[in-house]
């Protein structure tokens, strides 16, 4: 898998010609939902670089990372005359980036695609490291592949579009890099202020939770080993969220936040992490990200939809789990009891 091309940008123009440039193509064509292409479009569509680009619009939120929206926008290359020569924009958050990503994949076996992260959530976790997908029989990315865009285009100007529980969502990916890499990063995180967030220091902080990430695909493209340590929090949260798809949705970024605060607690439980490092995490996302709603009624649903997990092997539900910040522990695994235990803590803690 080729190495993309990352640009953190302060000069969208300039960004973008580099990035064309960087990819030479016959005819472009930019994939947007129904929001980006309200908000965010307008910034560039005036753009001599962009001159005769054709656009694709699919529906927004994460209901349309679908095999029909696919089909839509495979449809609309194949109309619009695209060749193997062609080149995808996508503009959007992840469920853009991700599907946008999948269709270029795909088409004639493969175009060059760049992707133009426009959340928070997409610009640390989505757009970066290689995964593209849809959602697929009630299970989130269920389809997919592993392939790089060529460039990714990072620019806090597009975070002036989003609401405070989106920047909230992609926050949660950029607590999880701290975690993961060490305490400093941490600390700076438990420190800056979400709520009124300083464009320029948070786009310093993008660009290093992207290295973070950067750092781990490269040493791991396809997940078989140190990859899995940006699993941490996922297990859990991506269970919450499919059940909460048929109750009340909630955003990627506070599924991943929830699941965060049951697997540091079984971290603690099970790997010796630091109780004052836990507690102090969990606070932040308590006061940031509320609470989801279930019972324990609700464990054995949960603890079923870990069991699809990709992660899982032989049908054993596996973790990403940590002995203190930044001691990585991949392929943890924990009883039936000790995964309730954790929801208890969730509930109750």
């Amino acid at each position: 898998m080729d190495k993309q091309k990352i640009i953190i940008s302060n000069n969208l123009t300039a960004a973008l010609q580099q990035a064309l440039a960087g990819c030479p193509h016959d005819k472009l064509f930019v994939l947007l939902d129904t929001t980006t292409e309200r908000l965010c479009w307008p910034l560039m569509r005036d753009l001599d670089c962009m001159a005769g680009a054709q656009t694709i619009t699919i529906g927004d939120t994460d209901t349309h990372k679908t095999i029909e929206s696919l089909g839509q926008v495979w449809t609309a290359l194949g109309q619009g005359g695209a060749t193997r020569h062609s080149l995808l924009v996508n503009v959007g958050g992840g469920m853009v980036t991700d599907l946008g990503g999948f269709a270029a994949s795909t088409f004639k076996r493969g175009i060059r695609f760049i992707n133009i992260p426009t959340t928070l959530l997409a610009m640390v976790d989505a757009s970066v490291g290689g995964k593209t997908g849809i959602n697929w029989n009630g299970l989130k990315n269920e389809i997919g592949v592993f392939n790089n865009a060529n460039y990714v285009i990072l620019d806090t100007l597009f975070l002036k579009t989003m609401d405070a529980a989106n920047l909230c969502s992609g926050y949660a990916e950029m607590l999880k890099h701290g975690l993961i890499n060490n305490s400093a990063m941490w600390s700076q995180l438990m420190r800056f202020d979400i709520a009124q967030p300083q464009l320029d220091t948070l786009r310093q902080m993008v660009a290093d939770s992207v290295a973070v990430k950067e750092r781990i695909v490269e040493d791991d493209p396809t997940e078989k080993g140190i990859r899995k340590a940006l699993n941490l929090g996922h297990t859990f949260g991506h269970a919450f969220e499919s059940f909460a798809l048929s109750h009340q949705p909630v955003l990627h970024g506070y599924a991943v936040a929830y699941g965060i605060i049951c697997e540091l607690y079984l971290s603690a439980k099970k790997t010796g992490f630091p109780t004052e490092v836990l507690h102090q995490t969990v606070r932040y996302i308590r006061a940031h990200y509320g609470q989801l709603a279930f019972t324990c009624d609700d464990y054995d649903t949960l603890v079923e939809l870990m069991t699809h997990d990709k992660k899982n092997k032989n049908g054993i539900i596996n973790f990403t789990l940590l002995g203190g910040i930044g001691d990585i522990r991949i392929n943890q695994t924990a009883t039936i009891d000790e995964i309730k235990e954790a929801l208890d803590y969730f509930r109750e803690g």
